[in-house]
C-alpha cells in the first residue's frame, strides 16, 4: 500500500488500512552510514532508506547487505603453480 504516514506516496510493505504496522508506527530516518546510497531517498520529513524501515538494524552485525555505495573487494585468489608444468610452458 501506499504510505500516508512519514513516506508519503511511497510504496510500503508494512502500511496497512489502519495505519502504519511497522514496530514503532513509524519508519526511522537513515544513519551517518547510509549517506551515499542510492536507495536513501530525501521526503519533506526527512531522508528515509525505500527498502528497510529501520536502517540501523541493517548496519547492527556489519555492513548493510542491501547497500549500493559499500564496494566489497573479492580477495584474489592465487593459484598454486606446479613447477614441472610451468618449465614445460617457458
Amino acid at each position: 500500500m501506499i504510505c500516508t504516514t512519514i513516506r508519503e506516496g511511497d510504496d510500503c510493505l508494512f502500511m496497512t488500512k489502519k495505519g502504519c504496522g511497522y514496530n514503532e508506527g513509524a519508519c526511522l530516518s537513515i544513519i551517518d552510514e547510509c549517506m551515499g546510497c542510492a536507495r536513501s531517498s530525501e521526503f519533506q520529513t526527512g531522508v528515509y532508506c525505500t527498502a528497510a524501515p529501520d536502517p540501523s538494524l541493517k548496519w547492527k552485525n556489519g555492513n548493510c547487505n542491501i547497500a549500493t555505495h559499500i564496494k566489497i573487494a573479492e580477495a584474489a585468489k592465487k593459484q598454486k603453480i606446479n613447477p614441472i608444468k610451468a618449465s614445460k610452458r617457458r
